[in-house]
């Protein structure tokens, strides 16, 4: 990787906004709302402030993780796309070895919170490490990478049922799923952005695959099957009322986003990933908060 000789590497104190930016903290509103949420269904009450504040340092570090793993390995791709050129590790912003050092801080975040939870989630945490290193390379070999990137962030809802529980059930399972299909769904409408580079350079998507016309049916079929997914998982938690309408809202949020990236536009496409989504988190997340508070 060619650095500017303008560029940089930020020092100090300047490495905080630097490794905000480059692990976008901003969204981790995608994951945190469902995280919580399946602990708050996990026995549909509010878990202790303890083990809250494990469960948030836990999210904060996988998600950190996967983040600055991500841009790590695909730093190469990201330097010869012109939409992501400017990213902390192409632009020389940040190096490979301040990148690491923080992915190694990170790692130590997840291991010292699943240290405090239940046994299982110490046996488990090796699995999302290891979808978070598959990712970049499923991209790389697949245009299903996107469902990959689903499974992985879908994982959430589990680690947060688990931490209460310390069991398995249907329910957190089931929210896996909707998780997934909504997180691979919104991916690959982000993926529309790189459709011609990714033609060219040989990265797979769905968009290179199939065009943005066949993509964004599949997208269509993914967000359907999330609603599914969310009834589902109220039955099989015996939610009431509240939570039904929560769904609601999240199904109405997905059609707007599917409306609004019909024509491919760039602008649009932004904000339904950053906006529709993040709604979409939140709202869930309020009403499940809701549906507990006033069960």
């Amino acid at each position: 990787m060619v650095i500017s000789p303008a560029a940089r590497p930020a020092q100090g104190l300047a490495l905080v906004p630097a490794l905000l930016s480059f692990v976008r903290f901003a969204h981790t509103v995608f994951a945190l709302p469902f995280a919580l949420a399946g602990a708050f269904l996990a026995r549909m009450e509010v878990p202790a402030i303890s083990l809250m504040g494990w469960i948030l340092l836990a999210m904060a570090g996988a998600r950190s993780l996967a983040m600055a793993l991500n841009r790590l390995i695909d730093a190469e791709i990201d330097a010869r796309n012109p939409r992501t050129a400017m990213r902390e590790l192409p632009s020389g912003r940040l190096t490979r070895t301040q990148v690491a050092w923080f992915c190694a801080a990170s790692l130590a975040a997840l291991i010292l919170a699943v240290s405090q939870l239940p046994r299982i989630t110490w046996y488990l945490c090796a699995v999302p490490v290891v979808l978070f290193v598959l990712y970049p390379y499923a991209k790389r070999v697949t245009w299903a990478c996107h469902l990959l990137l689903g499974i992985t962030i879908g994982i959430a809802p589990v680690g947060g049922w688990l931490a209460v529980t310390g069991e398995f059930a249907v329910a957190p399972l089931l929210l896996w799923c909707a998780v997934a299909t909504w997180i691979a769904g919104f991916d690959v409408i982000y993926a529309l952005l790189d459709e011609d580079f990714d033609r060219a350079q040989g990265v797979q998507s769905m968009p290179a695959r199939f065009g943005r016309v066949g993509a964004l049916r599949i997208t269509r079929g993914l967000h359907v099957a999330t609603s599914a997914f969310l009834v589902a998982t109220g039955i099989a938690v015996g939610a009431g009322a509240i939570y039904y309408v929560g769904v609601a809202v999240c199904a109405v949020v997905l059609i707007y986003e599917n409306i609004a990236v019909a024509d491919g536009s760039p602008d649009r496409i932004k904000a339904a990933f950053g906006v529709a989504n993040g709604v979409l988190a939140v709202a869930f997340f309020a009403f499940v908060l809701a549906e507990v508070a006033f069960s």
